[in-house]
C-alpha cells in the first residue's frame, strides 16, 4: 500500500496549528518542518537569532555549486488579540471555497505550497537547485531575514532568482517601497493641572511632532509619483500615541510611533534625518525649560525597497511560469528588498491570496489561489530539470 502525499490542504492545516505570532518562538514549527523534510531525505541548516528561540531554516534541493532558484517566506503571523474570529484561528476551516485561520494568507499558504512540491522535486532529475528560505520576524521589521543572508552572501555561488510568497494574488511584483519606523519618547515635568504653566507637557510637545508629520505627508503626498502602485506616493503615517496618567495631572510621558514608506526613487535617509532634526529643536525647547526633560528617538525597524527591473531575467520568468501576463508594484513592505540588495540576487514577489485579506480576524485564502501557487511551482519544477 502507497502512503499519498500530502496536499496543500494537509500541510497549511499543520501550519496554522502553530502559534508563530512574532512574539513567541518559531521553533516547533521548524522542528516539524525539518523533520517532514529529513522524511524526503532532504537536510536544511538554522541560523538561529540572539535568544535561540527563533531560527531561519535554509534547505537545498538538487546539485550543489549550481546556481538554483530561492523559494522564500517567513513563518511569524501578527497577533489575533483583539479581534473578532468566528473559529479558532489556529484551526483551519474549509468553508465555500476558502480556508480559514491565522496565517492561511500571510504567508504559511506559500509555505504549504512549496512543501507540497518537495516530495516532486526530490523524485525529479534536476539540472539547477530549489531552496528554501523559511524566516522569523518578519511582521516585526525583516528583523529575521539578515541574519540568513549574512550567511549566504560567503557562499561561491549565488541563487540565479528568489521568489518571495507574499500575497500578490499569484501576480508579479518587481518593486515595493522601502520602510522605516520610528517611537520617539517625551519626557515632560509633572505638576497639577491648575499649575500647568510651571509643568513641561509631554503630550503637547508630542502633538507637536504628529503635526509636523502630518505636514510632511502632505508634502510627501505632493511629491514624486511611481507608476503602478497601488498607492503611488511615498507616505509619512503615525500608528500610535500614548500618554497621560489623569486630566488633573499635566503629563510627563508620552510616546509617538511612526513610520515612512519610501518609493524606492526617493531618500528614506534623508526623509527621516529632517524629521530628526525637527525633533532635535524639539528637545531643545523642552530643556530650556527643564533640564531633565526632552525627547528620545530610536529606530523600531527598517528594510529597504524593491526595484527590479521589468527587463530582468526574472520577471519574464516568473510572469512565464505563474502565467501572469503583467507585472505590477506595491506599497506593502517585503523581505524581497533584502535578497536583492544584501545577496544582489535578482527578486519578484509572486504568492498566492490577497494581502486585502492579511492582518485581519478571519482571515482566509482562497483554495484557487494555493491550485495556482502549485502549478506556478509545477512549472519551475520543469523549468530546473531542463
Amino acid at each position: 500500500m502507497t502512503t499519498r502525499d500530502p496536499t496543500i490542504e494537509d500541510l497549511l492545516a499543520r501550519l496554522v496549528s502553530y502559534d508563530t505570532t512574532s512574539r513567541n518562538s518559531n521553533l516547533p514549527l521548524i522542528d516539524w518542518v525539518e523533520q517532514w523534510l529529513s522524511d524526503y531525505g532532504v537536510h536544511g541548516e538554522r541560523v538561529y537569532d540572539e535568544s535561540g528561540q527563533k531560527a531561519n531554516f535554509f534547505a537545498t534541493i538538487g546539485p550543489a555549486g549550481v546556481p538554483g532558484y530561492v523559494l522564500s517566506g517567513h513563518t511569524d503571523t501578527v497577533p489575533v488579540d483583539g479581534q473578532d474570529w468566528h473559529t479558532n484561528p489556529y484551526e483551519m476551516v474549509r468553508k465555500e471555497g476558502r480556508l480559514y485561520g491565522r496565517g492561511t494568507v500571510d504567508m504559511k499558504g506559500f509555505l504549504a505550497c512549496c512543501l507540497s512540491r518537495v516530495p516532486d522535486m526530490v523524485r525529479a532529475d534536476l539540472k539547477a537547485p530549489i531552496h528554501l528560505a523559511f524566516s522569523y520576524d518578519e511582521e516585526v521589521g525583516c528583523q529575521g531575514v539578515p541574519r540568513l543572508l549574512q550567511v549566504l552572501r560567503d557562499r561561491p555561488v549565488k541563487p540565479r532568482a528568489c521568489f518571495v510568497g507574499e500575497p500578490s494574488s499569484m501576480e508579479v511584483v518587481v518593486a515595493h517601497k522601502a520602510k522605516q519606523s520610528y517611537r520617539a519618547d517625551f519626557t515632560g515635568l509633572a505638576c497639577h493641572s491648575s499649575q500647568a504653566p510651571h509643568g513641561v507637557n509631554a503630550i503637547s510637545y508630542a502633538a507637536r511632532l504628529v503635526q509636523h508629520l502630518d505636514a510632511l505627508a502632505q508634502k510627501l503626498a505632493e511629491g514624486p509619483s511611481g507608476e503602478l502602485y497601488d498607492v503611488p506616493v511615498s507616505t509619512a503615517h503615525v500608528g500610535v500615541m500614548r500618554g497621560g496618567a489623569a486630566l488633573n495631572i499635566v503629563p510627563e510621558r508620552c510616546t509617538v510611533d511612526f513610520e515612512f514608506r519610501v518609493l524606492p526613487s526617493e531618500d528614506i535617509d534623508a526623509i527621516a534625518a529632517e524629521v530628526a532634526d525637527y525633533l532635535a529643536t524639539l528637545d531643545a525647547e523642552m530643556k530650556a525649560r527643564y533640564e531633565e526633560c526632552g525627547v528620545k528617538l530610536s529606530q523600531l525597524s527598517a528594510f529597504p525597497g524593491l526595484d527590479t527591473s521589468p527587463e530582468a531575467e526574472v520577471v519574464r520568468l516568473a510572469c512565464e511560469l505563474a502565467n501572469a501576463p503583467d507585472y505590477r508594484k506595491v506599497a506593502y513592505g517585503t523581505e524581497a528588498g533584502l535578497f536583492s540588495q544584501t545577496l544582489g540576487v535578482p527578486t519578484v514577489v509572486l504568492g498566492p491570496g490577497s494581502i486585502d485579506q492579511a492582518h485581519k480576524p478571519n482571515e482566509f485564502v482562497a483554495v484557487d489561489q494555493l491550485e495556482r501557487c502549485g502549478q506556478f511551482l509545477d512549472r519551475l519544477l520543469v523549468h530546473c530539470s531542463r
